[in-house]
């Protein structure tokens, strides 16, 4: 049997060469898409971790220092207008010499207290004594001839009863009587002035204070009117402070003044406005504002400068916020809170605010003890999250025991 092998068709040869083109693109392309599923998975990093650092993200706690937040306090905030001048005493007194003489003894010197009524000085009296006695001489004769004449006068009475005399004769008498009598006055009188010149002889402290300047020494020869001692009560002094006269109207009679003193820089003194002066001092356009200052202790003394200033007006005990924690937001005064970890802007009102200090009244938006940022920080904005110092108290905490604190105030 003869095997002959039959001729290949045309027609098949055709067909198994279109399916073989398509079957290798179609492997190109499944290799190309395997190669670049891998080089994706190598570059880019597991969803888990992408996750994890989108979370952080969003997450992102600041922590903040001691000095970047304020608890907010609530006290009286005083407005103040600052003012100076000089310590005088509000009674002093110079002592003159009302008689003449020569000075016998002085008593006291400079710096020593007195009390109204001691004895400073004494004055040689023998020649007060000898006017004295003269004066009485001339009152014990004044009232012998006013008991002659009222003798002679009861007489001239009986006479004219029995028509021995006229009646001019009697009036002459009578008129002798006035006469003598107006003597008698005369001469009591000048023996009173001799007794008070006696008694000038003795110095005497009119009010109670400390010397301030002796002005005589004993031997010296006194003449009326030389001053002799000076004393200054220091018990209370007065504070004479210029204000300027466009400040004027805020200052009234009764507002509080501190003021401090050199030597006593760690002490402050108190004191009152007392009283105001009317008119300006010339050239300064400046108006004296007297205040009335307590010296219990005596510490001040008279001439001292002073410096200080006049609480023009006080609010009532409330919430006070630092100035730098002040922002604005559309045109609204706001403060950064921190309420559980978390930046909220709020809003708030203020009243009275004390730039010297750095302080302002919150009327509203703000209760005592909560935090508020008072740093200028440009990373925390409203929403963020934040971490409190390990220092710094809770505001729950704080708030409760500021209403205590406030009611028992209040009571």
């Amino acid at each position: 049997m003869k095997l002959e092998t039959l001729p290949v068709s045309p027609q098949s040869t055709v067909r198994s060469k279109r399916w073989r083109k398509p079957l290798a693109a179609l492997i190109v392309i499944g290799l190309a898409g395997g190669g670049w599923t891998v080089m994706h998975k190598k570059d880019a990093p597991p969803p888990s971790a992408q996750a994890a650092k989108d979370d952080k993200k969003k997450q992102e706690i600041f922590e903040l220092a001691s000095g970047d937040i304020a608890a907010i306090d609530a006290r009286s905030l005083a407005v103040s207008l600052p003012l100076s001048g000089s310590l005088a005493p509000l009674s002093s007194a110079t002592i003159k010499s009302k008689v003449s003489g020569v000075v016998e003894a002085t008593t006291v010197q400079e710096g020593m207290a007195v009390s109204a009524g001691q004895v400073l000085a004494r004055i040689d009296q023998s020649d007060l004594r000898a006017r004295l006695q003269q004066q009485q001489a001339m009152l014990d004769e004044a009232q012998a001839k006013l008991s002659l004449a009222t003798k002679n006068e009861t007489n001239s009475g009986a006479l004219l009863k029995q028509k021995y005399i006229s009646q001019n004769a009697y009036d002459s008498t009578q008129n002798s009587v006035d006469l003598a009598r107006a003597n008698v006055k005369s001469a009591a009188a000048m023996v009173e002035i001799a007794r008070i010149a006696l008694n000038d002889g003795v110095i005497k402290a009119p009010i109670s204070g400390v010397v301030s300047k002796r002005h005589v020494q004993a031997g010296e020869k006194l003449a009326p009117d030389m001053p002799v001692y000076s004393i200054v009560n220091l018990a209370e002094l007065t504070l004479e402070a210029q204000v300027p006269a466009s400040e004027i109207p805020r200052v009234k009679v009764g507002q509080d003044v501190k003021f401090r003193v050199d030597g006593f820089q760690g002490r402050d003194f108190a004191g009152k406005v007392a009283r105001i002066n009317p008119a300006t001092e010339a050239g300064s356009r400046a108006m004296l504002v007297y205040i009335s200052v307590r010296n219990d202790d005596s510490a001040l003394r008279a001439g001292m400068f002073a410096k200080g200033s006049i609480v023009t007006d006080r609010s009532a005990v409330m919430p006070i916020v630092p100035m730098t924690a002040l922002r604005t937001d559309k045109g609204q005064q706001v403060v950064y809170k921190i309420e559980q970890g978390k930046v909220i802007a709020q809003p708030v009102k203020l009243g009275l605010r004390n730039e010297d200090e750095g302080y302002a009244e919150v009327v509203e938006g703000l209760e005592q003890g909560a935090n508020v940022i008072v740093s200028k920080l440009d990373s925390v904005k409203p929403g963020s999250q934040v971490k409190l110092p390990a220092n710094v108290a809770t505001p729950a905490l704080l708030t409760n025991s500021a209403k205590s604190a406030m009611l028992a105030q209040k009571g």
